[in-house]
């Protein structure tokens, strides 16, 4: 039978005094039994009036425990898997989330019908507010509609909507009242069965108290009930149809001793008397006898929706008294006339047997070669015997079938039979390796397993990360376990002997020791058959090259890597010349005379930059000594063929990035406004000063000076400012001739660097010099950007 989770569950008050200790939530269940022995402590100070609504004793803290079911049928999360009972880890999720809210403790348990039984303990308020969570996510929701006169919603609100409050507390459920603005008597009632059956029923008796009609509050005891209701309710819903008049009675799961009535005088006295005559007839001629039924048979007797006892009701005219399911007792009462209590008898005994339970013993790691793939070998079974139920126990060596006597005793013999010849033909082993060998066991996309698995005809579990484990267990006939169990030794083996170690090759020789179509690396691996050569992908710019094997040939190989890597940079040290792009095609010569000339007596690779590319960059591939001569021999060639000057000039090595630039913008401006010379600084981390300017003579002597007056700058004060402004205005800004920004330069005694067409950033101006001349040039710039922005718009240029 359905119980209410809010009225009808188990509550127990108990002081503040450490009696009881909530614990941790899972699945097991020890605190049903403290709170119950805690009830026992705390009789003085908690007692349940006729109405059934508790008094709080006078104590200083209160804490309490509330003990309720959730049926199957209305479980949230009730499917199975081969692993789980329902969504366990999202209920774990949820109940661990309303603990960490109203700071109470949690308990479920599973029950064998699947209904779950939840303990909640803490303090009273926070409770209540936990118990209407957990019946919220945990049980489907339901929903219904009552009507009631629009002037009776604010008796159902109460002060401050507190009695409102109070009832969806008591009830779990939410209740939604139409605002005042709104035309409606309609009251939207949501949550689990019995909290709606609950809400309605209280929301019905505030509507009818506050009604100017006739109200009767009958005081009939709960066991009577069902007589003066009728079976499925005939004799209320026969009187309500002849008065008009409204008679609630209280659901199963409410425990009250009353029926309201409420309506036209008439009608409501017509039905007191009515069922006040039958509660006064069953009164005196009912007599009870008690039987013991297993609680597991209860639900059979009770019938889906109640649909048992209203037919023994209607049968016999005996009411059939089960105890709550989240009640322990097995005894069921029936209350009825003498002569009727047999039959009545007869037909519960019958219904509970009409399903009986048997188990087969299987040891747990068979239950999913029981099963079958997605189910194939148990459902000949079901199908065969179709009224049956076969509940596979999670973790235990036994499954559980369900049913008619009859058809239980056949399935189980084909159950027992198929198990049998499973343990006759397939056993298990279990081995260990270390966890971090799984990876490497499992190989990638699961290939070195999936061979193992596919020779043998076995199934191998490898634990997860988050399980750590180390047992890896086979399952499958014995030929084949043992195979893979040898197997998988073999490999773990091998591995504890191996070694892991990386190698440092610059990218650009992979390619070379890998060779075309991998003849190279393949000699390598040849050499070193043991060990696995993994190089970074293509696309990763990565140095480190892995070497796997057995310890001593993986350091074999890192030693035979390591010089090959070392014969390659010996071979292939690169320099760069910078060399006038003009004098390009004398440096290849006729035919490519001269270059080829030059590659042959110094063995180098000699790369040239192309027609329109505009670096003036000659790259020299090969060993350093050779390198350095055919440098030399192509600087040589270019100064014969021009007036080419090199000088070296002395600026203190702490200015060399300011003078740079960022990015090198001041550095290539000056390069460029020296018709193109080239000025090269010492390598960075060096304390040299020695700064070489490399071109024509005048260029050479005009870079010279520009540097020298630079460095004498950046010595005096270093500022440096910028100035943004279009690059279509950079013309106008310069003048032509350069005479606009001459005068600002002679005006203030600041350097003035305009970006270069190389420049990504194409709108900065820079500005060097002492403070106050930076500051009068910036003023004088952005005044004249001002002016052009305004004279020419978006339209200059």
């Amino acid at each position: 039978m359905s119980k209410d989770m809010a009225t009808n569950s188990e509550v127990v008050h108990s002081v503040e005094d450490e009696a009881y200790e909530p614990q941790t939530y899972n699945d097991a269940f020890p605190a049903l039994e403290a709170a119950r022995d805690v009830s026992n402590v705390q009789q003085q100070g908690a007692w349940q009036s006729q109405t059934g609504a508790w008094k709080h004793p006078t104590v200083r803290s209160i804490k309490c425990t509330q003990v309720f079911s959730v049926p199957l049928e209305e479980r949230r999360f009730k499917e199975m898997d081969d692993r789980l009972f329902g969504d366990e880890t999202e209920q774990t999720k949820i109940c661990k989330d309303i603990m960490s809210k109203t700071g109470v403790s949690i308990e479920i348990s599973m029950a064998k019908d699947q209904s779950l039984t939840v303990v909640v303990h803490g303090k009273g308020d926070a409770v209540m507010r936990a118990r209407r969570e957990v019946m919220t996510r945990l049980q489907t929701q339901a929903n219904t509609i009552v009507s009631i006169p629009k002037e009776h919603h604010r008796y159902i609100l109460g002060k401050s909507g507190k009695k409102l409050q109070e009832l969806e507390l008591s009830t779990a459920t939410k209740i939604n009242i139409p605002r005042p603005d709104e035309n409606s008597d309609s009251i939207k009632i949501v949550g689990p069965k019995e909290g709606i059956d609950k809400a309605k029923h209280e929301i019905q008796l505030i509507s009818a108290e506050q009604a100017k009609l006739g109200f009767e509050r009958l005081p009939i005891l709960k066991v009577f009930h069902p007589f003066v209701c009728g079976p499925n309710n005939q004799i209320i819903k026969t009187l309500m149809e002849e008065t008009n008049a409204k008679i609630n009675v209280p659901p199963p799961s409410v425990m009250k001793d009353e029926i309201v009535v409420s309506g036209e005088k008439d009608g409501v006295m017509k039905c007191k008397d009515t069922l006040m005559k039958i509660y006064e007839e069953k009164k005196k001629k009912c007599q009870t006898v008690s039987v013991e039924v297993r609680k597991s048979q209860h639900k059979y007797i009770i019938g889906p929706r109640a649909a048992g006892l209203h037919e023994i009701l209607g049968a016999t005219g005996v009411s059939v008294e089960v105890p709550p399911s989240d009640s322990t007792s097995e005894t069921i009462t029936l209350r009825g006339e003498q002569e009727k209590l047999g039959p009545a008898l007869t037909m519960v005994y019958s219904k509970a047997n009409s399903v009986v339970f048997s188990d087969v013993v299987a040891p747990a790691w068979l239950h999913r070669y029981v099963i079958g793939r997605k189910g194939a070998n148990i459902k000949k079974i079901s199908e065969d015997y179709s009224k049956v139920h076969i509940e596979f126990v999670e973790n235990q060596d036994k499954i559980t079938i369900e049913g008619p006597p009859e058809e239980v005793d056949e399935a189980v013999k084909a159950l027992q039979k198929y198990v049998d010849d499973l343990k006759s033909r397939m056993t298990f082993a279990e081995i260990t390796v270390d966890q971090k060998f799984h990876k490497h066991i499992i190989g990638k996309s699961g290939s070195n397993i999936t061979k193992i698995k596919n020779s043998t005809g076995v199934s191998i579990q490898i634990p997860s990360d988050d399980e750590k484990s180390n047992i890896i267990r086979i399952e499958g006939n014995p030929e084949g376990v043992e195979e893979a169990k040898k197997q998988l030794h073999e490999m773990s083996t091998r591995m504890e002997n191996e070694k892991s170690r990386d190698i440092t090759i610059e990218q650009r020789f992979h390619k070379t020791i890998i060779g075309a179509k991998g003849e190279n690396i393949k000699e390598i691996r040849d050499k070193f058959n043991q060990v696995q050569i993994t190089f970074p992908e293509a696309g990763k710019k990565s140095a480190v090259v892995t070497l796997r094997g057995p310890k001593n040939d993986v350091d074999r190989s890192y030693k035979y890597l390591q010089h090959y890597h070392t014969e390659l940079l010996e071979s292939n040290y690169q320099a760069e010349v910078h060399i006038f792009k003009g004098f390009h095609k004398n440096i290849i010569g006729k035919g490519g005379a001269n270059i080829r000339k030059i590659r042959d007596e110094t063995d180098t690779k000699i790369d040239l930059p192309s027609e329109n590319s505009d670096s003036d960059v000659i790259l020299i591939t090969g060993k350093r000594e050779n390198v350095e001569n055919a440098k030399s021999q192509i600087e040589v060639i270019q100064k014969e063929l021009a007036n080419i000057k090199e000088v070296t000039v002395e600026i203190p090595s702490n200015l060399h990035n300011s003078i740079i630039g960022a990015k090198g913008r001041l550095i290539r401006a000056i390069m460029e406004e020296c018709g193109g010379v080239i000025i090269r600084f010492p390598p960075e981390g060096t304390s040299s000063d020695k700064v070489m300017i490399r071109g024509p003579k005048d260029d050479v002597e005009n870079a010279k000076k520009q540097l020298m007056e630079m460095a004498s700058e950046k010595k005096l004060s270093g500022f440096t400012a910028e100035v943004q402004a279009k690059a279509q205005y950079h013309k106008f800004l310069i003048g032509r001739g350069g005479a606009n920004i001459r005068k600002v330069r002679e005006s203030t005694g600041a350097r003035i660097i305009f970006p270069t067409n190389n420049d990504k950033d194409q709108e900065t101006i820079s500005i060097i010099g002492t403070k106050e001349s930076v500051e009068m040039a910036q003023k004088e710039l952005e005044g004249l950007i001002k002016n052009l922005v305004r004279l020419h718009g978006s339209s200059a240029g």
